[in-house]
């Protein structure tokens, strides 16, 4: 007998993006934010004692329900906490889909989804997001749960919350708004979250709060949504270092937002300069841009920048492999890309 089921031995898994051995290296391929965390973030690790770690962690972490609360101003128990948004997203997908409850998602998106469904069993009803009836063909999908990166990855656009509030009014499932991008964007659908009973926000601390190393993510629903999760999800799945560094970094919104304008403003800087290279590069509302190069293949171009310590993520799949993903990186970091590409560009 086989040890695995047919779809986990078939599947092919997600594959994340290449993580260098090398710290003196330009790192723009996995959308980490380049700044470090709130310094209260660290003073709150610190603090952690030996009894915090010798005991279990609150089970619903219920230190940074009540500090997201205040912020986003929605109640505590709107708030489910997560080992990143990932986790939300497996939870998701247990929660509501198995082999007769579809998943549906425009697509090209995140490609975590499609490794879900395929995990999960479930039939997955890809709408391509270029066609102009892709609103309603979600809607008449049937699946139990929709999925809508907001902004999405990685073509960085973003869908006005207006037409997913149309949406959520129009299916009888679960409507998930993956919203980790959501920082660095012009507006969210919080207001979604409070207005309908089938609508969970995700959001993630890894890109806008400097958080990638620890794996802390939340999701926003109402309360029914919330207790059905909680069911599903592991019994402590967030740990107490987690919390307290979280908590810390969720109330220092001074530093946050200065953090975000900064990669804001380095994303118009950069955005500005790739196309005076001859690079198409659409408005971005992520802490990434997509890019794409008339002039040489996005295979050759991010394996040349690869040659010289520069890593932008390239997808080596249709509709996707004539364009590159380069994360917003320091005033520097980008400026080393600008000077390598264009070298590479004038060759």
């Amino acid at each position: 007998m086989a040890y695995f089921r047919d779809n986990i031995a078939q599947a092919e898994g997600y594959v994340p993006g290449f993580q260098p051995a090398r710290a003196d290296v330009v790192k723009l391929n996995t959308n980490e934010n380049p700044y470090p965390p709130s310094p209260k973030v660290l003073e709150a690790v610190v603090a952690v004692d030996g009894e915090m770690l010798r005991r279990y962690p609150p089970v619903l972490a219920d230190p940074f329900r009540t500090a997201a609360a205040e912020v986003l101003e929605v109640p505590s128990d709107h708030i489910l906490c997560t080992n990143g948004g990932d986790d939300l997203l497996t939870i998701c997908f247990r929660a509501f889909c198995d082999e007769h409850r579809p998943v549906a998602y425009p697509t090209p998106t995140y490609s975590l989804y499609a490794v879900l469904a395929n995990l999960q069993n479930c039939p997955a009803v890809e709408v391509p997001f270029e066609s102009e009836d892709w609103l309603d063909a979600l809607a008449g999908a049937s699946a139990a749960l929709t999925v809508v990166c907001n902004p999405n990855a990685p073509t960085t656009h973003r869908v006005d919350p207006a037409n997913l509030a149309a949406l959520a009014g129009r299916i009888e499932g679960v409507l998930l708004i993956d919203e980790a991008y959501v920082d660095f964007a012009d507006g969210d659908c919080l207001q979604l979250a409070r207005d309908f009973e089938n609508v969970i926000l995700l959001r993630s601390l890894s890109k806008g709060y400097s958080l990638a190393g620890l794996r802390f993510g939340f999701g926003i629903a109402q309360p029914k949504l919330i207790e059905g999760l909680i069911k599903v999800k592991d019994s402590y799945n967030v740990d107490a270092v987690a919390i307290a560094a979280a908590t810390a970094a969720i109330r220092d919104q001074a530093y946050f937002r200065a953090n975000v304008q900064r990669i804001r403003a380095e994303r118009t800087r950069l955005t500005a300069a790739l196309r005076d290279l001859g690079l198409e590069v659409p408005d971005s509302q992520t802490n990434f841009v997509w890019a794409r190069s008339p002039k040489a293949p996005a295979r050759s171009l991010h394996q040349n920048l690869a040659e010289q310590d520069v890593y932008v993520r390239y997808f080596d799949r249709p509709g996707l492999d004539d364009r590159l993903r380069i994360t917003i990186g320091t005033p520097e970091q980008n400026d080393r890309l600008l000077a390598v590409l264009q070298e590479l560009l004038a060759g």
